[in-house]
């Protein structure tokens, strides 16, 4: 429903303008000059640019939106309201009997045409105050008291007037966009600049272009010192920001909208910055607006006024467009001023008969050309649509406000002067020579009691307009934000992004960038050759993430995280060892306690079948410590399994070593014990003495005080400890036990092969010897397995890590040990079992009488 009325009210609009400017030119146009005179005791130079004159035979391009066009004239009635500017100010100061009072001020205004020589004429005939245009240098004819000069709105324009009046010393006032060049004092010490600096405009605007993620934008500058400086402030500060420039496009002073350059490569990037004064924009503005391009968003300096009504598209290139605005307050006084404002209230005044003939369709008198007939009694500036006539004040006609009152407060200062240096007498005005007035302008104090200096200088706050111009000619600017430079760091930027309008292409806010962002689990590679806003995005390497779009480096997670399989986050590691729940703990756990019941068993066994002559023929006491210490050996692998403390830890390794010592050195008992007993063919006093006081028996405690020294020595130095292991399984933090000291560690592990090979070496010796129940081939290769076990062992156990590590030193001990029992112990327990009849004394004195009468003769 809103947008059906905002339609309506946009096609009456249409209507009515168009029904205004068909109509013949009345002769008036050309007969009325183009400067007037608006009476005062101090005259106030005005030169501002509201019409310029054609007179070649060339059109003019028809399609300028807010300008009237005849075959010689083309008016710009929006740079109007500079003149009501200068005349509220005027009006303002005469009627405050604080200022200047007494004395009145006026102003003589001439229409500047943008052509060197028109302004410097117009400057030369109001120095001399010549009615009939004659120039006659350092002659005033009519005796004026001149002030200063007010020029605008280019520094060409101002450059050009200061030239001359530099000369003279006269004071100059600018309403222009503040100019370095015109900061010279060597070549215009009497100029003065009202408008603020823009030394932040370039910082506010690139802080956009990162509050919205444009990174690749385009630059429009003139072709000038200006735009040249404003191209540096540009490149520092987006470079500072990481926000690259897309494209650079320079407008020439001869530009024209036939230059086909000029439009490539537009479409690279979907907002584009034009940064500069209106008067060298206003051709390519007025192109952009003809190409209909409305896939940009347009950020801009300057105030574009939307009254095109040459075409009959709803859609308008400039619809959504940014535009940065000096925040000035608003001063309500001049609207009321506006609503007064009428032909016959000035009628000095040479432009409101052709704004009321051509606004509110009034015709001129036949007579002077002045008086108007057939006008609407409620005629007033105010009811003017604002995309025809803005009754707020602009930038130009602040600063106009500004500068009349610098001069006023600058005659002020100087009366005072005079007065107390020598009174005025009777009938005696105001004596000064203009170059005076500068020594007060300098050090004048004005708007909010700050000095002319300061407003020069100041980091001015900005409001940022967002354009809504959908229907074309609607034409409102929406005021979304603000910037302040001298804001904390990252307060600077306030915006109320949800009354944005954008484009009417874009559903959502525009992206402007070279490549796609990189998505967290990603990092940017920059393209070699391309500007850094060009990359390409690879994903985070093992045990790293990125959780931010778009991001430069990839964050390694600690050491008790780890990433997810998106690699955007980490989360916390879980601890994990070889537990009893899990299947292979488990597993080992019951093989460990299988055996050990099977060693039980068979320790059974030998106690029931103690009598037998297998069980006494093998060394029954050796047996007993072998079978017992085989069932500390399987059961001192649980101690490997669960979750480690530093007492499992200690008993884990000083277990082992003593168990697996005690049982190796048994089985070095017994295979000594076969070989002194049958090797020796003729023993002597040692070897009977050995033999009679069971010197074999010896063995066991003295290699088991030997590992329990080593052990001793590996708990002292560095004794084994809770390590973590993150890395070896994903997600998880294995808990195991660290050896300490790796040399100890191999030492008693070394031990214990060198008695394997020590038992090995023995019981192969005695394996031919004539038993009849030898178990030296047994003991042999039990050795021979149990030293294959543990050289193999050390490969693999350093080939893993882990859980996987811990299961391999248990199933080592579970193998080596169940070796033993199988290879020792298992013939035995198979005679007993199963073959009783061998397991007998007549079947032993049988097998020995076939041993000797098969035995050779000696």
């Amino acid at each position: 429903m809103m947008f059906s009325w905002i339609f309506i009210f946009w096609l009456l609009q249409i209507l009515k303008f168009v029904s205004a400017i068909v109509f013949n030119i009345s002769r008036c146009y050309y007969i009325i000059t183009e400067e007037f005179h608006h009476e005062g005791d101090i005259v106030i130079g005005a030169f501002f640019p509201l019409h310029t004159f054609y007179t070649g035979k060339k059109m003019p391009d028809p399609t300028l939106p807010y300008q009237y066009l005849d075959n010689y004239i083309q008016y710009n009635f929006r740079n109007y309201q500079y003149i009501l500017a200068l005349l509220f100010a005027i009006e303002e100061i005469n009627g405050n009997p604080n200022l200047l009072p007494n004395i009145s001020l006026g102003f003589d205004f001439y229409n500047v045409r943008f052509t060197e020589k028109e302004t410097l004429m117009n400057a030369v005939i109001w120095l001399t105050a010549h009615v009939q245009r004659k120039v006659l240098p350092n002659y005033n004819c009519k005796k004026k008291k001149f002030s200063a000069a007010l020029t605008g709105t280019s520094w060409t324009t101002s450059a050009q007037i200061g030239t001359l009046l530099q000369l003279f010393k006269f004071p100059q006032i600018t309403f222009g966009p503040y100019d370095p060049l015109l900061s010279d004092h060597g070549q215009y010490s009497s100029l003065y600049q009202m408008a603020p600096k823009d030394t932040s405009l370039s910082l506010a605007i690139v802080s956009l272009m990162v509050y919205f993620r444009w990174s690749w934008v385009g630059l429009i500058l003139p072709d000038d010192h200006k735009g040249n400086k404003i191209l540096s402030d540009y490149r520092e500060e987006m470079e500072r920001q990481r926000v690259c420039i897309a494209f650079v496009k320079m407008i020439p002073a001869t530009w024209t909208s036939y230059f086909p350059r000029f439009w490539e490569n537009m479409n690279e990037t979907n907002v584009i910055i034009i940064h500069g004064d209106i008067d060298s924009l206003e051709s390519l503005l007025r192109n952009i607006g003809q190409r209909l391009l409305t896939r940009n968003v347009w950020v801009m300096n300057i105030e574009r006024h939307v009254t095109e009504f040459s075409d009959y598209f709803m859609l308008d290139s400039f619809h959504g467009s940014l535009i940065f605005k000096h925040n000035y307050r608003e001063k309500f006084e001049f609207t009321k001023f506006i609503q007064t404002v009428n032909p016959n209230r000035y009628p000095e005044d040479i432009y409101l008969p052709k704004l009321w003939n051509l606004l509110f369709k009034c015709s001129f008198s036949d007579r002077n050309c002045q008086v108007l007939d057939n006008c609407q009694t409620n005629a007033s500036l105010d009811i003017l649509p604002s995309h025809i006539f803005d009754v707020a004040m602009s930038e130009e006609s602040i600063s106009i406000y500004n500068g009349v009152y610098a001069v006023a407060h600058s005659l002020h200062d100087m009366r005072l002067h005079q007065v107390q240096m020598r009174p005025y007498e009777n009938g005696e005005g105001m004596i000064f020579i203009p170059w005076q007035l500068n020594t007060f302008l300098k050090d004048l104090e004005v708007r909010d009691n700050r000095s002319l200096n300061w407003i020069q200088t100041i980091d001015a706050e900005y409001d940022i307009l967002n354009l809504w111009n959908l229907p074309k000619g609607l034409g409102l600017k929406v005021k979304i934000g603000s910037f302040s430079a001298n804001a904390p760091k990252g307060q600077q930027l306030s915006l109320s992004e949800q009354i944005i309008q954008w484009p009417e292409i874009f559903s959502k806010v525009p992206q402007s960038v070279c490549s796609e962002s990189c998505g967290p689990g990603f990092r940017k590679v920059t393209l070699e050759g391309k500007p850094i806003c060009c990359y390409k995005c690879t994903p985070c390497a093992e045990n790293e993430i990125s959780n931010e779009t778009d991001s430069d480096q990839c964050v390694r997670c600690p050491e008790s995280h780890y990433p997810n399989t998106e690699k955007s986050n980490c989360y916390q590691k879980t601890s994990s060892f070889l537990a009893f729940e899990e299947p292979l703990g488990m597993a080992l756990a019951s093989i460990a306690l299988c055996l050990s019941a099977l060693t039980a068993f068979v320790i059974g066994i030998f106690v029931k079948y103690r009598d037998t002559p297998i069980v006494k023929a093998n060394n029954q006491a050796l047996s007993y410590i072998l079978l017992i210490t085989l069932k500390f050996c399987f059961l001192c692998s649980l101690n490997f399994i669960g979750q480690p403390n530093t007492a499992a830890c200690i008993l884990q390794q000083t277990t082992f070593g003593v168990a697996f010592t005690v049982a190796l050195a048994t089985v070095l008992a017994k295979a000594i014990t076969v070989v002194l007993a049958f090797k020796v063919s003729f023993p002597g006093r040692m070897v009977r003495w050995l033999m009679i006081s069971r010197g074999p028996y010896y063995i066991v405690p003295i290699c088991t005080l030997i590992q329990l020294l080593l052990c001793g020595i590996w708990m002292t130095m560095s004794p084994p400890f809770i390590d973590q292991d993150p890395h070896t399984e994903h997600g998880h933090i294995i808990i195991l036990c660290n050896k300490g000291s790796s040399l100890a560690f191999h030492a008693v592990l070394g031990y214990l092969c060198l008695l394997a090979l020590g038992s090995y070496t023995m019981a192969f010796l005695s394996r031919n010897l004539p038993d009849t129940f030898n178990e030296s081939k047994f003991l042999s290769l039990s050795m021979l397995v149990f030293f294959c076990v543990w050289v193999t062992f050390l490969p693999v156990y350093y080939s893993t890590k882990g859980k996987v590590m811990v299961a391999m030193e248990v199933f080592s001990i579970l193998a080596s040990s169940t070796a033993l029992l199988a290879f020792i112990f298992g013939p035995k327990c198979y005679i007993i079992l199963l073959r009783p009849d061998k397991n007998s004394f007549n079947h032993v004195r049988k097998k020995a009488h076939f041993r000797r009468k098969n035995s050779p003769k000696i």
